[in-house]
């Protein structure tokens, strides 16, 4: 059994500690732990050669299988959105540099939390409102765009919006205002997530590819398999 993931964390069953970036599936596979026989756990990734430290754990194994199985070129930036959204940088093949953002956990926070969070309830789409939202996050003033929920959603001003979908454009778009720093962006992602990112990028004039996210933590695992058989 081959463990990656939060489970190897200091909140987990054992902390498997950190590999430093750069670095690649074979040198994961070298750090596993075995707690148990025919158990590995395997080790999380941390950056400290940035302007701040930054950390992963499990998407390690996603991102440099999507390297090894062909799913995303050698060299590339991989967007991996969700709670917490990692930007990789690919060299060679190896996991260069990243970066985490926490948009998912704020929107989740937002909704569940905030003032404005009884107008953020229901589905979020690539719509009009969502694109509204990723327009606005280019001024640069995300928690004043923030807070026009609240008086657009209690008077009535616009009537029909999807302010979710606009919450979410706002969000998202300043995630990929900040970080999206190449011609094309690889989307580790599912179709719900992809299609949100793909269309925040589209609208800046950035080209992306949606990656099976699945299929590549797989490859992931099954190239650390054969390191370790």
């Amino acid at each position: 059994m081959i463990l990656a993931g939060m489970v190897g964390s200091n909140r987990g069953w054992i902390d498997a500690g950190y590999v430093d970036a750069p670095t690649d599936l074979a040198a994961l596979a070298r750090r596993a732990l075995r707690p148990e026989e025919d158990i590995l756990l395997i080790p999380g990734v941390r950056w400290m050669g940035g302007p701040r430290a930054d950390v992963m754990r499990g998407e390690e194994v996603q991102i440099l299988g999507a390297a090894v199985s062909g799913l995303a070129p050698p060299d590339g930036l991989l967007c991996q959105p969700g709670t917490h959204c990692k930007w990789a940088q690919l060299s060679d093949g190896r996991l260069d540099r990243f970066t985490t953002a926490m948009t998912g956990e704020m929107f989740a926070l937002l909704r569940e939390h905030a003032l404005i969070g009884d107008a953020l309830q229901g589905d979020v789409r690539p719509d009009v409102d969502f694109r509204r939202g990723v327009a606005d996050s280019e001024a640069g003033d995300l928690l004043g765009a923030l807070f026009s929920i609240r008086p657009g959603a209690m008077l009535g001003t616009e009537p029909g919006r999807s302010w979710a979908s606009y919450a979410s454009g706002l969000l998202i778009g300043a995630d990929c205002r900040a970080h999206a720093k190449a011609e094309t962006i690889y989307l580790l992602a599912d179709d719900k997530l992809g299609s949100l990112y793909a269309e925040a990028l589209a609208s800046m004039g950035i080209a992306s590819r949606l990656t099976d996210s699945h299929a590549a933590f797989a490859a992931g695992i099954a190239y650390i398999w054969e390191q370790v058989e």
